[in-house]
């Protein structure tokens, strides 16, 4: 293999001090020893995927809506499920632990039985097609997102757990942009 002259590459790393620039490749330059060692790596993910998915389950056996959230807004929600369900409202909460790899096949399951989800986050929805996806188009999807680091009241939550229980949905509708309009119309 010859030489690449590096003339004009200012976008290279500079390092420290004077040292020359230096490019930043791939740690195999032999591109089948690359694949390799990427197949290595997918066999290794498809095993976390099998044995590593974690999530709690509040509510869950008789929910007819299930709330997705993870972190903050899941422990919120939790406080907003408590209350829906105590008004005779039969919610339940999904809180994923891990997000990657992503409990699919539970809310595969849930989507056979149940009238709706409700993903809450602190962002704008990048769990959203995480559940969107598990769901496979069987049953509305609706996102209530806080962004900035507003974390989102237990009230705003039930909130949305009483639009969706009270609301014709529509499954084919975005739910982000739908979220964003609201949003937008509420300031």
């Amino acid at each position: 293999m010859r030489p690449i002259e590096r003339k004009g590459w200012d976008w290279a790393v500079r390092g420290k001090g004077n040292r020359e620039r230096r490019i930043l490749s791939s740690i195999y330059l032999n591109v089948l020893e690359e694949e390799k060692l990427n197949l290595r790596l997918l066999e290794r993910w498809k095993k976390i995927q099998a044995n590593e998915v974690r999530y709690k389950e509040y509510f869950l056996d008789d929910a007819e809506f299930v709330i997705v959230g993870f972190g903050t807004a899941g422990r919120v929600a939790l406080s907003a499920v408590r209350t829906a369900r105590q008004n005779g409202v039969k919610v339940g909460l999904l809180r994923p632990i891990t997000v990657s790899p992503f409990p699919h096949e539970v809310i595969d399951q849930l989507a056979g039985r149940v009238e709706a989800f409700l993903v809450t986050e602190m962002n704008s929805g990048q769990m959203l097609e995480d559940v969107r996806l598990a769901a496979k188009g069987r049953v509305p999807v609706e996102f209530y997102g806080r962004m900035g680091g507003v974390v989102p009241f237990p009230d705003e939550i039930l909130q949305e757990i009483e639009r969706i229980t009270t609301s014709k949905l529509n499954a084919d509708e975005n739910p982000r942009d739908a979220w964003f309009e609201r949003m937008v119309a509420m300031k």
